[in-house]
This record gives C-alpha cells, structure tokens and sequence, in this order.
C-alpha cells in the first residue's frame, strides 16, 4: 500500500485518488480486488473519514472503483479510454449534489460552518420531547397513511399562522411536505417542463437548483443586492426569456442573507402580471426574522405567489415538516403529485410539529433564536472582517453571512482544504446558476462559534 506525505503541496485527497489508480494500472490491485473500507483507511493513515469518501468518490467516478451496497468498494473492470478526460486532469466537479452527499452521509464531520442548519442546542428538543411524549400517551392509531394533505389540526393551525402576517387562506390551500424541499420540488414538477425558462435567485438556493436542472429547466439568474434584487437587470431578462416561473427567498436570503425591500416586491408582483408568470416565495427563515415585514404572498394574497415555508429550521431539521399555500386549484394538482410520488407524508411527524408549536415556551424559544442569531451575526462579521474578508451585506438577523476574500479566486479549492481538517465550507459555486467558480463562501454563524474555523482561514488568507 502507498504512503501519503501531510507535507505535500498535493492535496491528500488527490494522493489518495493517484495511490489507488496507479496500484490499478500497474496491476498491484486486479480487478474485483476489495480495498480498505473508508474507516480503515483513514484510521491506518491518520486522515478524515471525509477525505477518503471524497477520494473512494474520485475513484468511483473514474471508472477505478465500483461500491457494492453492504460490501464496499472493489477495482473495477474497466477499459483505460473509459477513464473521462476530466477526472484524468485531477479536475473535479464540486457540485451541490456532491455536497449534499457529504453533509447527509458523513457523520463524523466535527466543524460545519457551511451546513444550513442550527445545532442541535439551539433547536426546540424540549418541547420536541414534550411533544413526543404526549402523542405517546394519545395511544394513536398508526395504522392508516393519513389524510393527502397532511394532519388537518397542524394545516388549521398554519393557517392562523399565515392570518398573522395578513396571508388569509382556508385549511384546503394549505398542503404539508416532507419539507420546504418537497415542497419546491412538487411545485416545480407541476409547474415546470424540460426547456422552460424559470428565473432564480443569483446566486441562489442550492436544493431548488439542483431540482431545476434535474426537470431540465433553462435557469435565468435574478441578480441579488443587498437590498433585495437588481431590477433593471431582472426586468430585462424576464422581458428577453419570458420565464415560466419566479423561485424567489425575499427574506433572510441563502445564501447571501440579504433581504428585498417592500418596493421591490410590489415590483416583482408588477413583472408578474405584466409578463404572465407566476411567484414561487421560499419563506423558510420567516421565524428568524425579528422584524415584521410583508411577504410576496401577503400583498399578492395567493393570485399568482405560491408561498412555501417550513418548521424543520426551528424545531429540528429531522422533524421534516414544510408546508405550501396556494390558490386551491393549484394545491389540489400539487396534492395528487404528492401523492403519486409517495403517497401521504408522515402523519407522525406532523403530530410531532403540532404538539410542539403548540407548547408554552414556542414563541419564547423563538424569540431567544432570533437573538441568539443577531448576537452570532455581529461576533461572527466582526472576526471575517479581521481577517480581510468582504461580507455582501450585514444582515444583523438569519443564519447566513456571503463573504469573499482578495486572496481566494475559487472558494472551492478552499473547501477542499477545509475538508482535510473536518471543516465543512459552503463554497459559491454551489449556490451558482451555471456553477461557475466562485470566490464566495456562505458561513452559517451558528456553525462558526469554534476558534478552529478562524484559525483555519487565518492560515489560508495570509499565506
């Protein structure tokens, strides 16, 4: 077996992936030969579990490996003009399905200061383990999959949520998801055909245009700013692609945390009818949000915004409950999408949310998030601005800060890098229509409360 040197100006990912493929080509592992699994060989050559999955992955897609569910990794039959130009280069495509994969698979990642959740101490597990316990006593029935729309009580409820910021709807507009992403992804199925031009958020959220691009969609970048969007650039380019649909975050934008005016929303809505698309309103930072503010849905009142939002950020990105809002013929065609692709979503989950939205200290818990939040945002801008950075805006609410530094010309190099010492970054490019190389990163401020993240970008910023 090869050595690997930590002193190298080759990063260990790509000795890893040249080890393995030069033991292949000179015949030192045959094909069908098993490899270490990824724990022993990061154990018997003192690197992360995440550099090892990422370089099995290099491998896997070059045509070296192939994974066995259950069994591991074995060299695989292959003809060498199987090996794609690309990989030969050691270019790799750091994409946001890629990235997904890593967050989601790799549990041992110790510092995620890109990862787009809260810790697990700042979510509501009290009342979530309150909650659990009084459904336990209920003695439900569980043998049925629930009502196609999801747990009546919790869409009632919802819909004396959206009342509160002046959305007025009835129980039957409101549809439950396996999450907000569930609920982009039905909306875009419905909505969207291969070749349709849909406009976006640039840069934008790295679920929905991942999604996008699976449907086949031509995607259409609505530049941010930090006040909202760039609306000379973004009329042009609805008037020139005439796009089908807007999938938009006004608030507490990712990844730039930016938010939209209450001027450029009535403008987006006037685009709208002028140009016959209809508004698709991520709301999922709507309770982290400290300033009451209107939404795209509360001034269209649902005519052409479907609006979506979400419980999994506050309360537990594993209690997956989303929801969306709509005119009831459009919820009624979404409904049966749902139900195609799975039936019923989980009825237990939703009691689960509604039990705890329901607890005493939920609007307490709320609020000590939202100031949790802005004290994070002011000591985290506070340390990238120590270190040179440039933020996009600052925020002073949300989760999220977009940042560049004048030494970094392609963030994804860094997240690299970041990979090798358990760091998880959330490069640009992810968050990139046509997944261009970017010097931005998205931090999570929640994320970077540990001394390791700013020592490790001091290193890297003044080399």
């Amino acid at each position: 077996m090869f050595s690997l040197n930590p002193q190298s100006t080759t990063p260990l990912v790509l000795q890893v992936v040249d080890g393995f493929r030069l033991m292949v080509e000179d015949g030192s592992l045959r094909a069908g030969a098993k490899v270490p699994s990824i724990r022993q060989f990061a154990h018997a050559h003192g690197v992360s579990v995440y550099t090892v999955v990422d370089a099995y992955d290099r491998l896997v897609a070059q045509g070296y490996f192939v994974s066995r569910p259950h069994s591991g990794f074995f060299v695989r039959r292959r003809a060498d003009e199987a090996l794609a130009p690309a990989e030969a280069s050691g270019q790799y495509s750091f994409d946001s399905m890629w990235y997904m994969r890593r967050i989601f698979e790799n549990r041992a990642l110790r510092l995620k200061p890109g990862c787009g959740w809260l810790p697990g101490d700042w979510l509501f597990a009290d009342g979530v383990r309150r909650a659990l316990r009084a459904l336990a006593a209920e003695d439900a029935d569980l043998s049925g999959y629930g009502e196609p729309k999801g747990y009546l009580p919790l869409r009632q409820l919802v819909r004396d949520l959206l009342a509160e910021h002046e959305v007025v709807v009835t129980a039957e507009q409101v549809l439950l998801t396996h999450g907000s992403t569930q609920a982009m992804d039905l909306v875009a199925r419905r909505l969207v055909r291969a070749g349709d031009a849909v406009l976006v958020d640039e840069p934008g959220y790295a679920n929905l245009l991942s999604s996008l691009r699976f449907l086949g969609a031509r995607l259409i970048g609505a530049p941010r700013t930090p006040t909202g969007y760039d609306l000379e650039v973004l009329e042009e380019r609805i008037a020139q692609h005439r796009p089908k649909v807007f999938f938009t975050q006004p608030r507490l934008q990712s990844p730039t945390a930016s938010t939209a005016q209450a001027s450029h929303l009535h403008r987006v809505l006037q685009l709208a009818e002028k140009y016959d698309f209809t508004v698709v309103e991520n709301d999922i930072y709507a309770d982290i949000d400290p300033e009451p503010r209107a939404s795209l849905a509360s001034l269209d009142q649902l005519r052409r915004v479907v609006y979506i939002s979400s419980f999994s950020k506050t309360i537990s990105p594993n209690i997956r409950v989303g929801y969306l809002a709509a005119s009831a013929d459009l919820v009624e065609d979404v409904a049966r999408l749902k139900m195609i692709a799975g039936l019923t979503s989980s009825e237990f989950t939703e009691r689960l949310a509604y039990g705890a939205l329901l607890d005493g200290r939920w609007r307490k818990h709320t609020k000590n998030l939202r100031e949790r939040l802005a004290l994070a945002q002011q000591q985290v801008a506070a340390r990238l601005l120590g270190l040179g950075f440039v933020l996009f805006c600052e925020p002073k609410a949300g989760m999220f800060l977009w940042a560049r530094h004048p030494a970094i010309q392609n963030a994804s190099e860094l997240a690299y890098k970041a990979a090798e010492q358990d760091i998880l970054l959330g490069p640009g490019h992810l968050f990139a229509v046509n997944l261009e190389p970017s010097p931005w990163l998205r931090f999570n401020v929640a994320h970077c409360q540990d001394d390791s993240v700013f020592t490790f970008l001091q290193q890297q910023t003044s080399a």
